[in-house]
């Protein structure tokens, strides 16, 4: 069987969902382009608990976590198959480390079928999604990323969605596609740090614009499955930079991809602005 990539996708606003634009034209060349999986196991910022489980759901339900955006956004439902077979085999693979079995509680959050919804539009692709433990230290995160990434050599398909630099607070509604200057020197680290030596990608915690671009873990603890995914591989490369609202990297980087598809975009596109951040969960 084919050894699938792990991917990470800079997801930024919900609204990409919806919008054709640089980054999702990006997102859909790589769909088509990479071996067709078996199943995605997705680790999502916005499923972000204190514990460690995996949907085991047959038909997992589309889950609209955000509020003020567009009618036609909670509308969206992203009909994908579960995978139960695939969630006991993440279970049995990362033993002795408890992950539990979710039948009934979670589904596909919106980290999950943003992305998706361009990777694999047709949603006939199983999917399994696994939470991120706020409760475990961040090498936790790494090193369970390097366990999952055996999944590879069974036909699965690792996507972390996040964002390395990810600060609401700070977001200029008027800089559509600007990075701030230490969101780029944040973000510029962690691509030399994950094309040198994915496994010490902790060293990051120690830059200091870190306080900045990660002021909390939810959405940078998936760069650290990516890095521990990539740990065997040797490196994770870009395949699409550029940033938005000046404090948010839509940086994607791929593991096992295809090197011609890994190009540099700079300011690959203008992302909707949305609404104001009062209003917002990206």
């Amino acid at each position: 069987m084919t050894r699938m990539p792990a991917l990470f996708i800079g997801h930024g606003s919900p609204m990409n969902t919806l919008e054709v634009n640089g980054f999702t034209r990006v997102w859909r060349i790589i769909g088509e382009r990479i071996p067709r999986p078996r199943a995605v196991l997705v680790v999502s910022a916005h499923w972000f608990i204190g514990a460690t489980a995996v949907t085991a759901m047959a038909k997992p339900r589309t889950i609209h976590d955000f509020y003020g955006f567009p009618p036609e956004l909670f509308a969206f439902d992203y009909p994908a198959p579960g995978a139960p077979d695939v969630a006991k085999e993440v279970a049995d693979l990362v033993a002795p480390e408890w992950v539990g079995l979710d039948r009934d509680q979670w589904g596909f959050d919106h980290g999950a079928w943003s992305v998706l919804a361009h990777l694999y539009p047709q949603a006939d692709v199983p999917i399994v999604q696994l939470s991120i433990n706020a409760l475990k230290p961040l090498d936790y995160h790494v090193e369970l990323g390097a366990r999952l990434s055996g999944l590879r050599d069974r036909g699965v398909l690792i996507l972390a969605s996040g964002n390395v630099v990810h600060n609401l607070r700070l977001i200029d509604w008027n800089r559509p596609d600007h990075g701030f200057d230490w969101a780029q020197r944040f973000d510029e680290a962690a691509v030399e740090q994950l094309a040198a030596d994915p496994a010490g990608v902790l060293r990051l915690t120690s830059h200091p614009d870190y306080a900045r671009a990660v002021p909390t873990l939810d959405h940078f603890a998936p760069l650290l499955y990516l890095a521990g995914a990539a740990i065997a591989d040797g490196a994770a490369r870009p395949f699409v930079r550029g940033y938005a609202l000046g404090s948010l990297s839509m940086t994607c980087y791929g593991v096992g991809v295809d090197p011609s598809l890994c190009v540099e975009a700079q300011g690959a596109a203008q992302l909707p602005v949305g609404v104001p951040p009062d209003q917002t969960n990206i």
